[in-house]
């Protein structure tokens, strides 16, 4: 079955760096566009940023462009979300997801951003 499994969080001050990583099983993790999305507290999933299977093609949700990067590295089945300049605003829970919706999500990994 789908296995996910993010990795990498933590807290960090405003203007910090993190790198996110996700484990990928149980699936053919080479042949599926991957999805970073978040989610605050009482708030529904918002998605971050997806890439398609052969990393080429990367987008991103307005509010972490030119601050985050995905990326894949398909011979491991690991997807990363590098993030700098992080910002009070991006703290969540980060998960990595077959979908924009969260589909087979993991446990996630969460990133406070905070002085």
């Amino acid at each position: 079955q789908v296995q996910l499994v993010e990795s990498g969080g933590g807290l960090v001050q405003p203007g910090g760096s993190l790198r996110l990583s996700c484990a990928a099983s149980g699936f053919a993790f080479s042949s599926r566009w991957m999805y970073w999305v978040r989610q605050v507290p009482g708030k529904g999933l918002e998605w971050v940023s997806y890439i398609g299977s052969g990393g080429a093609r990367t987008y991103y949700a307005d509010s972490v462009k030119g601050r985050f990067t995905i990326s894949r590295d398909n011979t491991k089945n690991i997807l990363y979300l590098q993030m700098n300049s992080l910002k009070s605003e991006d703290t969540a829970v980060y998960y990595c997801a077959l979908t924009s919706g969260g589909a087979s999500r993991g446990q996630g990994t969460q990133v406070t951003v905070s002085s």
